[in-house]
């Protein structure tokens, strides 16, 4: 165990489309997750900002951007870009700072001003990018590649279009009660069954939207949240970025090929389970201690399929998780009590950082309406292009 930091602080903007600099985002979570450590900026010995591609080269540097935004204070600075895993990244990296005693107190922040509609791969061309040819060779958009993922839990589990809207009817529930979250409002199957097909067999209420949002963390070591009259915060006690292990042989984008396991049996264990077992191993827990989980449900399909992943039912047992209600407030392990990605939508390098703050707001019990009762152990995954692991276990 490589020891605790404590979250002083968590704060955020909205999600939606504002149509705004994500720099406005990323300073309103900032200053949020300020206010609510009871620091001021100057207070702060190091930012770590989450990258976001399209900002320009404000967003290739957002540590330095939101720095200079807050007031340029002489702060340690750094950006870190990996994709949807940029988040967790940027936590990591504030928390070996951290450990290695570079900085008592750092802010992380991330934010976004997404495009409208689905990602697209930037412009130009780049044949070495797997990116950029899973999109120019192949049309896979997102979208191909949720829809082809539901398509093998049916063919493999036998999981349904029902299933898969029932994922939906739960995160939207939870979503109406998050005042961070852009969609608030309730849905029921019938609606989703009725939405336009995207990819098929995933209706347009499957897929999550891309959005504008902000967020951000003050964290601090132990001893220094003990002077400050903060001993009993939340604890971060494990970051996993772990990579995947040679040979893989389930497709996953953007890679469009599976490497043969002639000579090199495949690993026991996917890669998913893999950045799930590492967090569990670093924090000295198991699924079992799990009060609640944050998943990454880019859409319905892989919401279950992160069930299986971290380690709360067997291969295939995740519809049965769904169906007794386990994964639904008051359930074993409540998934997304925030309303995940589904009512948020993707602000990319804000979301790993705005799962871990609705972790903190539940271990706190200041979750509101949406509170998971007693809460003590919660972790937050998702997973970044090209192999970047992500996730965080948070204990009170």
């Amino acid at each position: 165990m490589t020891g605790d930091v404590a979250v002083l602080g968590a704060g955020m903007h909205p999600w939606g489309k504002w149509g705004r600099s994500f720099v406005e985002y990323g300073v309103t979570a900032a200053r949020a997750a300020l206010a609510d450590a009871g620091l001021e900026w100057r207070d702060i010995g190091s930012v770590v900002g989450a990258d976001t591609v399209r900002g320009g080269y404000p967003g290739y540097v957002a540590g330095a951007t939101f720095a200079k935004a807050l007031g340029w204070q002489g702060t340690r600075v750094t950006s870190v870009y990996a994709a949807c895993a940029s988040g967790a990244q940027a936590i990591a990296t504030a928390r070996a700072q951290i450990l290695a005693g570079l900085a008592d107190v750092v802010l992380v922040v991330g934010a976004d001003a997404a495009p409208k509609g689905f990602f697209r791969p930037a412009g130009g061309d780049r044949p070495d990018d797997p990116d950029w040819l899973r999109f120019r060779v192949l049309g896979a958009t997102n979208p191909t590649y949720f829809g082809l993922y539901a398509r093998r839990r049916m063919a493999v589990h036998g999981d349904t279009l029902e299933d898969f809207a029932q994922v939906k009817v739960k995160n939207a529930a939870l979503g109406a009660r998050n005042p961070y979250a852009r969609y608030r409002r309730a849905v029921t199957a019938e609606e989703v069954a009725a939405s336009a097909v995207v990819a098929d067999p995933l209706r347009l209420l499957d897929i999550c939207a891309t959005s504008d949002g902000g967020a951000a963390l003050v964290l601090a070591g132990v001893d220094f949240a003990r002077r400050h009259g903060a001993g009993d915060a939340v604890r971060i006690r494990a970051v996993s970025t772990v990579t995947p292990r040679f040979p893989n042989t389930v497709l996953d984008l953007p890679d469009i090929a599976t490497d043969s396991a002639v000579a090199v049996p495949p690993a026991p264990e996917t890669f998913r389970e893999s950045i799930a077992r590492a967090a569990y191993e670093e924090a000295g827990v198991g699924p079992e201690d799990l009060s609640l989980a944050e998943v990454y449900d880019l859409s319905t399909a892989l919401e279950l399929q992160w069930y299986e992943d971290l380690g709360l039912c067997g291969a295939g047992e995740a519809v049965k998780l769904l169906r007794d209600g386990s994964t639904a407030p008051g359930g074993r392990i409540p998934v997304n009590p925030s309303g995940g990605l589904a009512s948020f939508g993707e602000a990319v390098p804000a979301q790993a950082i705005a799962q871990v703050c609705e972790l903190t707001w539940q271990l706190r019990g200041s979750a509101g309406d949406r509170q998971v009762p007693g809460a003590r152990v919660g972790m937050a995954v998702n997973q970044g292009l090209f192999g970047h692991g992500s996730a965080v276990v948070a204990v009170r």
